[in-house]
């Protein structure tokens, strides 16, 4: 599988089952996330539900089979209102997928419609070992911000968490407020809405 085998489109709920099969190593076996146990279905979806219309969500979708091998997407990045113009990021693969080049492009999507939102950063935390995601992260003009030292527990071990940021909008003063998914122009997501028609719960 390349690049240009994948399609990539805007997640909804209806989604949540495949994202999960993709996530829920990750909970179980895996240190990309802190959670020990995967969320059901539902609850995957309800995370999908309650923020699409402000933050995408974006999956890749093998062309030839129709499999989600892949997902991205934005959440806020803390709740207080000064932090309004910065947002987090991640990005899964499927085993299958991975090495692919398919991480880089599901990431240069979303931060082009991040870019679009009027966010001013945007931030990953990559827990440690995993040299492919700083990789990664490093290739995309993310630069190091700092490691919080045996911040996450799992697996019998304690695990550094490194934090990485990239600058999105210019910066200008005074900042222009960020545009939520709903409202920005059809034009901005019009490849992305098309694919997305047959998966109920999309944004659009």
């Amino acid at each position: 599988m390349r690049p240009k085998d994948v399609r990539i489109r805007l997640a909804g709920p209806a989604d949540a089952d495949h994202l999960l099969v993709i996530y829920g190593p990750h909970c179980t076996d895996g240190l990309a996330s802190f959670e020990t146990v995967a969320p059901t279905g539902e609850e995957m979806a309800e995370r999908i539900r309650t923020t699409i219309t402000t933050y995408p969500w974006l999956v890749a979708v093998d062309a030839a089979t129709g499999e989600v091998v892949g997902y991205a997407y934005a959440s806020r990045h803390r709740a207080r209102e000064g932090y309004r113009w910065s947002v987090d990021v991640a990005v899964y693969l499927a085993a299958r997928a991975a090495g692919r080049g398919l991480g880089r492009g599901l990431y240069e999507r979303l931060l082009a419609v991040l870019e679009a939102q009027r966010y001013h950063r945007a931030y990953a935390g990559i827990a440690l070992p995993n040299d492919a995601s700083v990789a990664l992260h490093r290739a995309l003009g993310f630069e190091l911000v700092g490691t919080y030292r045996e911040v996450g527990f799992k697996h019998g071990a304690w695990h550094d968490v490194q934090w990485w940021s990239r600058g999105l909008a210019d910066g200008a003063l005074p900042p222009t407020e960020p545009i939520a998914l709903r409202d920005l122009p059809p034009a901005v997501l019009a490849d992305l809405r098309e694919l997305a028609r047959p998966s109920s719960g999309c944004v659009g």
